[in-house]
């Protein structure tokens, strides 16, 4: 059930439609872009769906991907023959025909309904379960692996995905709350755990931010995830395809920047200096950031970087 009090105000929207859909290259000789099929591989509340439609052509197409059964609902209310949309995460974006779209949106946020809605557990600022899960049908909820995760496991994970200093330290705390009273099962638990272990924190930041989005990224394979889809996103682009990412946090956008740059030069393999080199796949065209307007409106955008990149005709 689509909750309606629970709104969402999509980032970059005009910039992210722009920069997939006006790409005169799309296909050598067509300036309509809007003819052809696009992906939009995080549909959330449909947002950018909802405007690429607004400037598709009669014969385009969009095809949407989202694990969210909540954003499935809100899909369902978009009547047009045009749209489609899979409940899976983009990391199934190669199970496309090859070559077959001329844009792939990628929209790394989580939406303010998943935020702001207690029961997923997504929010310190929240009493809830402690869920986490994209998709509510399939895998463990976050009070589940901390349950029996080894506290090195949690360590790991809250310093590598959260890139929190106090990951031992926080670890430890869980392990032992667990053995005193029992596992962890509400947000306000764990939010106040982490507050009473971690005694510094930079300046407007709950303590238990970096410890929530780590657990949030792990508990979803989020890093995986995107790395499988940028890597299906080269096998799924028409050549002049564009691929457009919004990231909001360092771990994402350093995935996505150099993946670009990886594949936006022509590789050489220096065991074989004769061997003809791999042609470069991709060419890098811009960095996007909100502007200060937009910041101001929605003070979520402040950390969101689009970059974008052109599939090149090798």
């Amino acid at each position: 059930m689509v909750e309606t009090s629970w709104t969402h105000t999509t980032v970059l929207l005009n910039e992210a439609v722009d920069a997939l859909l006006n790409n005169p290259d799309a296909e050598a000789g067509d300036t309509e872009a809007g003819t052809h099929a696009y992906v939009d591989a995080t549909f959330g509340r449909g947002g950018h769906s909802r405007l690429i439609l607004s400037r598709l052509a009669p014969q385009g197409r969009l095809i949407a991907f989202d694990k969210d059964l909540d954003a499935l609902a809100e899909a369902a209310t978009i009547k047009d023959p045009r749209f489609s949309i899979r409940h899976q995460g983009f990391r199934h974006l190669g199970e496309l025909p090859h070559a077959s779209v001329a844009g792939v949106l990628l929209d790394l946020g989580i939406s303010s309904p998943q935020v702001d809605n207690p029961e997923r557990g997504f929010s310190f600022r929240f009493e809830g379960p402690l869920d986490m899960r994209m998709d509510t049908t399939r895998g463990i909820s976050v009070a589940e692996w901390l349950a029996d995760a080894e506290v090195d496991k949690i360590a790991e994970v809250i310093r590598d995905y959260g890139e929190e200093r106090f990951a031992g330290a926080i670890a430890k705390a869980i392990v032992a709350r667990r053995e005193e009273r029992g596992p962890i099962s509400t947000t306000t638990e764990l939010a106040q755990l982490v507050a009473d272990t971690v005694k510094t924190r930079e300046k407007g930041q709950n303590p238990a931010t970096r410890t929530f989005q780590a657990l949030r990224i792990f508990i979803n394979a989020e890093l995986e995830e995107l790395q499988q889809a940028l890597e299906a996103s080269l096998q799924v682009l028409q050549p002049g395809g564009r691929l457009v990412v919004i990231s909001f946090h360092s771990l994402e956008d350093r995935i996505v920047k150099q993946f670009i740059a990886k594949h936006s030069r022509d590789e050489y393999d220096r065991r074989d200096p004769f061997a003809a080199p791999k042609i470069m796949q991709l060419k890098a065209l811009d960095r996007i950031k909100p502007s200060a307007a937009e910041v101001a409106a929605n003070p979520r955008s402040r950390s969101a970087i689009m970059r974008v990149a052109q599939r090149t005709a090798a």
